[in-house]
């Protein structure tokens, strides 16, 4: 049998932790190959060390039968494999046309050739239908349009193994299906595709083979037309995953989060984010905010956590006008705020865990005296929270942050917020990039707040969820609220009608 890629007995170790472990994998040519496992089981790791990001300890790696070296992504280029990475490596203030030639800039005696590249990329972007503008900057357009341009600079590089790192961690569902059904162009090209995922889901619509890793060890590979999710995500866990999320009937006290009229302005365009939104959350219920990317559920996030103001409108929390107040006060008054972008505006990558910990507690006396921070209570701290949420590191609270997968990180950031017993949890996205074990974990725990009478804002683009955790739900659509729904009321093609804008609802009408 051919493979145009192998990777035989990969080991690669970090302090504390065998991330690869005797690791074995094969890639036909022209097929999808899912490389599948819980966060933190060595995927990103194992095709870094492909794209010559890291050494392995022990191994090797053959393209098309021959042995070959790969000590940086350069060699990996030379090689034709390409990769997006899960955090995408773009520089936000250059334009996408930049973006995509940087390193391998046309020249002619030195002189920069921006013309025969642009005409290459507006070919490609249209050939592969990615609708990309070559002259919009990185930091204006969206997740899923930066995603778009990650894929370009392969193509324009006319890499023939490409390695995709999550990559619908940070897509709508519709973004996802248009990504899929670029991959399958590809591989009818003869491209051969490495897709590290953990959404079961999309396995079973594109991928032809699937390896899953465990704990760093390879637990397997198998055929996906000849398997079930139920199969996978065994492998993958090492046990039974609930699919579906269980909870009580809802039980309703009293208003917690009250929005008058709020109006948010947008900084991409001359309209408005968000446009004279009502509504309120009360004790003992989840109430979700779902719509498509870009209608204006992040601008609402910031003004309503106090990121960025709002232009008209307020917030009451537990009966207080919190429309002026810093984000601190919002926090003390109980507010907890599970970000939607966690390496921004959620952790201090280059702090320890324990330090992450504490971020929003640290004033406290039981963690500071006279403005000394206490070291040792700080730790014991982080240590009870890192055993409780299950959050996995190599070196415990001193893990610099930095280095621990996204999943991890993410479980940081939930114990931290869910732990300083909130009024109101808002969270934005609050398992994007996350396995299937972990996913279940956190839905418990936002279960587990709204039945202990807290009140629960989630803000979600994955349809699944919206149906599975709300009690009631609100769609979004050009920063408008444009339908409202109880739990069980609605479908998800439904749902899909109104989140595209294609149906809205009368005001004061609510489907139960």
């Amino acid at each position: 049998m051919d493979y145009v890629i192998e990777m035989l007995n990969i080991t690669k170790e970090f302090p504390g932790i065998k991330a690869n472990d005797n690791i074995t994998l094969q890639l036909k040519k022209g097929e999808v190959h899912a490389l599948l496992g819980e966060n933190g089981a060595g995927k990103s790791t194992l095709m870094s060390v492909l794209f010559g990001l890291y050494q392995p300890e022990e191994g090797t790696i053959k393209k098309n039968g021959q042995v070959v070296s790969i000590k940086n992504p350069n060699d990996a280029n030379a090689l034709n494999i390409g990769m997006v990475h899960q955090h995408f490596k773009l520089v936000e203030v250059f334009s996408v046309l930049d973006n995509i030639f940087l390193g391998v800039e046309p020249n002619k005696l030195g002189f920069l050739q921006k013309r025969e590249a642009r005409k290459k990329v507006v070919e490609l972007s249209e050939k592969y239908g990615l609708h990309v503008d070559p002259d919009a900057i990185i930091e204006d357009i969206s997740v899923g349009m930066q995603q778009r341009v990650e894929i370009l600079k392969m193509l324009y590089r006319e890499n023939e193994i490409l390695i995709f790192d999550e990559p619908t961690a940070v897509l709508t569902p519709q973004e996802i299906q248009e990504l899929m059904a670029i991959m399958r162009a590809f591989t009818e090209e003869g491209k051969s595709i490495l897709f590290i995922t953990h959404k079961l889901s999309e396995i079973m619509a594109v991928a032809d083979r699937c390896t899953v890793l465990r704990k760093g060890k390879c637990i397997g590979t198998v055929d996906v037309k000849n398997t079930t999710k139920e199969e996978l995500s065994r492998m993958m866990v090492g046990r039974d995953v609930s699919f579906s999320v269980e909870k009580s009937p809802v039980k309703c006290g009293d208003t917690v989060l009250e929005v008058k009229n709020v109006t948010v302005a947008s900084k991409l365009h001359k309209n408005n984010a968000v446009r004279n939104v009502s509504f309120n959350v009360r004790a003992g219920e989840i109430v979700c905010l779902a719509g498509i990317e870009g209608n204006g559920q992040t601008e609402f996030a910031y003004a309503l956590t106090g990121l960025e103001p709002q232009s008209e409108g307020s917030f009451t929390l537990c009966g207080q006008d919190i429309s002026n107040a810093t984000i601190r006060e919002r926090s003390k008054l109980g507010m907890s705020h599970i970000p939607e972008d966690r390496h921004k505006h959620g952790l201090v990558l280059d702090y320890s865990l324990a330090e992450n910990m504490v971020l929003q507690r640290y004033w406290q006396p039981e963690f500071q005296h006279n403005g000394f921070i206490k070291k040792d209570a700080v730790r014991a701290y982080s240590d009870s929270l890192i055993q409780q949420y299950d959050v996995r590191s190599g070196q415990g609270s001193d893990t610099i942050v930095r280095s621990m997968s996204g999943g991890n990180q993410q479980k940081a950031i939930v114990a931290r917020e869910i732990d300083k017993q909130p009024e109101l949890l808002v969270a934005i996205q609050p398992t994007r990039g996350l396995d299937v074990g972990a996913i279940e974990y956190i839905h418990k725990q936002l279960v587990a707040q709204r039945d202990a009478g807290k009140a629960v804002l989630l803000i979600s683009l994955e349809l699944d969820e919206v149906m599975d955790v709300s009690d009631r739900i609100l769609v979004m659509y050009e920063g408008e609220i444009v339908g409202e729904f109880e739990s069980g009321a609605v479908t998800v093609d439904e749902l899909g009608l109104y989140m595209a804008g294609a149906k809205r609802q009368k005001v004061g009408e609510v489907v139960e």
